[in-house]
């Protein structure tokens, strides 16, 4: 079988790197300003992380070349481009029984959307999967073990995806029918990690650390419900699990935006030193928005989107979180 990996980013080449030894055929595919010369001649990239590829893996900047008799085709590209990138593989001739898998977390702007909604926007036939779930690519380069979900409203073509790119001792798949909820929780979670990551190096203790993971949850339950999502999924991989890891680790980029936002850092100077995208920043605006269209808070997601957007302090962000008015805490069955 052959996999084909769109993005030649660190998540992309991670997983490129993990799925080896599963299929026959591997060719990652990346825009020719993105590639360096190291990668395309030695396999191995540097920043923001080491990654050593098999011989075998193939890397192009030709998009036909790259998904041609591809059985799988891996999406691990910015939100913000997935539109255009959808756009050129009409272009470069994918066929609709071409299974295309979508890792990337986030949601488009200005249009709201969830990725999946983008890419049947552009390509309404194609068989389409979501992979979500814990997975900082730091800690499956050093071969730890993690879990995700492969969700798809056919099990069938789920369950295809989870044999063929299930990594034993490694990464475990399961699959999953909520494509929303799925999509959502590792979308929206982006957001509280950076406000965890904003927490921590305040020094506000573990006791906010805990609130921020419980009232973070809360609003990615309360948003992803009144958009469709089955609330149980939210506590799976995609949502609990993928919030706990990335609102933990610095491993995690939206979580580093966080602490250095905390510092007095700008955003613009922050995804500068980056060097990578962080999705949280521009689904901090993009969740507020669904909000306000749906008529129902998030707090924490709106203190992260004025931390990120505009000039409050971190002091006058704590004091606006804590000193709002009392509520009846919410319950999901």
């Amino acid at each position: 079988m052959k996999l084909t990996v769109l993005g030649a980013g660190c998540w992309g080449l991670t997983l490129a790197w993990l799925l080896t030894n599963n299929f026959d055929d591997i060719t990652v595919w990346g825009r020719a300003q993105d590639l360096s010369e190291d990668l395309i001649k030695n396999k191995h990239c540097s920043k923001p992380l080491e990654v050593q590829l098999d011989s075998k893996i193939k890397v192009t900047s030709d998009l036909a070349e790259a998904i041609k008799d591809a059985d799988i085709i891996l999406s691990v590209v910015a939100t913000s481009g997935t539109r255009d990138v959808c756009e050129n593989l009409k272009k470069a001739g994918i066929k609709s029984q071409q299974v295309l898998v979508n890792a990337s977390k986030g949601i488009e702007l200005p249009s709201l959307m969830r990725m999946s909604e983008v890419i049947k926007d552009v390509l309404p036939e194609q068989k389409l999967v979501i992979l979500s779930g814990p997975t900082l690519a730091k800690e499956v380069l050093q071969g730890k073990p993690t879990a995700a979900c492969v969700a798809c409203e056919d099990i069938e073509t789920a369950e295809f995806v989870q044999k063929a790119c299930n990594v034993p001792n490694k990464f475990r798949l399961y699959t999953n029918t909520d494509v929303i909820g799925v999509e959502l929780g590792g979308s929206l979670k982006n957001v509280i990690a950076i406000a965890s990551g904003f927490a921590h190096t305040m020094g506000l203790g573990d006791n906010c650390s805990g609130t921020l993971l419980t009232r973070g949850m809360a609003e990615v339950v309360r948003v992803s419900i009144q958009l469709g999502a089955n609330p149980s999924t939210l506590y799976g991989l995609s949502g609990m699990g993928d919030l706990i890891a990335t609102c933990s680790s610095p491993m995690s980029r939206n979580y580093t935006v966080g602490s250095m936002l905390a510092k007095g850092k700008k955003i613009n100077d922050i995804l500068s030193e980056l060097g990578s995208v962080a999705e949280g920043v521009k689904t901090s605006k993009a969740v507020c928005e669904l909000a306000k269209k749906l008529g129902i808070e998030v707090p924490v997601s709106s203190a992260i989107y004025e931390a990120v957007y505009t000039d409050i302090t971190p002091e006058e962000l704590l004091s606006k979180l804590m000193n709002r008015k009392l509520k009846e805490e919410e319950r999901y069955v």
